[in-house]
């Protein structure tokens, strides 16, 4: 049961990787990497400022606990001067205490001076990287968007092409119906012609059709009758016209 629900999870996954994949720009994720580059930068150096003003305050500190060093030293010397052995004492006993804290004080200096300088170096790695990367992220960027032009290019010359082969297959279908529809108009005329079929725009009338079937019939008889005449040396041409032309205007009037 776990093994189908494994597959499950990784179906489901492959999915949602492949949808966000398809809705990522690129650009937008390298500016967010980059916004939040920056924002490490700025908390380092933050940082730094924090530890350079707890530096500060020690040797603010330290100054003011010298001076005090300092005054309780000339105290101590003054009251030798007057006698006053055991003011002298107490105020070394105090300038020992402070010498102590100077002491204390100086280790704490050296260890945040350390640490300033440590997270200075860190700061100036991070705004290299962080230089270096805002030059990749714009190269990256200008050559995806170069990418994308020309992919959209492609998509629209692709669309002109289809549309143009489309428009040229219409042609072809176009000039072939053409063509079918010459070779059945000549079809239909040779069948019209010939009388196997009738031209209903034409209609012609059976009887008239018989007679001026009779008609052609006698009229080659007459002229074969002419021309055997004349073989034989008979009548001139010009008679043989009229033989041929008498017939039909005889069969004309009966």
């Amino acid at each position: 049961m776990a093994g189908v629900f494994n597959r499950i999870s990784s179906i489901f996954q492959a999915k949602t990787n492949k949808a966000l994949n398809k809705i990522e720009d690129p650009r937008e994720t390298l500016d967010l990497s980059y916004e939040k580059q920056l924002e490490q930068l700025t908390k380092v150096r933050k940082s730094v400022a924090d530890v350079a003003t707890s530096r500060k305050r020690i040797e603010l500190q330290a100054a003011e606990l010298q001076k005090q060093a300092d005054k309780l030293q000339g105290q101590a010397k003054a009251a030798l001067e007057q006698g006053n052995e055991d003011l002298a004492r107490e105020a070394l006993v105090r300038r020992t205490a402070i010498a102590s804290q100077l002491s204390d004080l100086e280790v704490q200096h050296t260890q945040v001076a350390e640490q300033e300088q440590k997270l200075i170096e860190t700061s100036q790695v991070l705004q290299t990287r962080v230089e270096q990367f805002r030059t990749q992220k714009e190269t990256i960027k200008a050559t995806y968007t170069a990418a994308e032009a020309q992919t959209k290019i492609g998509e629209a010359v692709s669309g002109i092409s289809d549309s143009m082969g489309d428009a040229g297959q219409a042609m072809i279908r176009a000039q072939d119906k053409i063509a079918d529809m010459q070779a059945r108009a000549g079809a239909m005329d040779e069948l019209i012609s010939s009388g196997a079929l009738t031209d209903l725009s034409q209609p012609v009338d059976d009887i008239q059709a018989q007679l001026d079937k009779v008609g052609t019939a006698s009229a080659v008889d007459n002229e074969l009758a002419a021309l055997k005449a004349q073989v034989s040396g008979g009548a001139p041409a010009a008679e043989i016209t009229d033989h041929s032309s008498a017939p039909a205007s005889e069969e004309g009037a009966s």
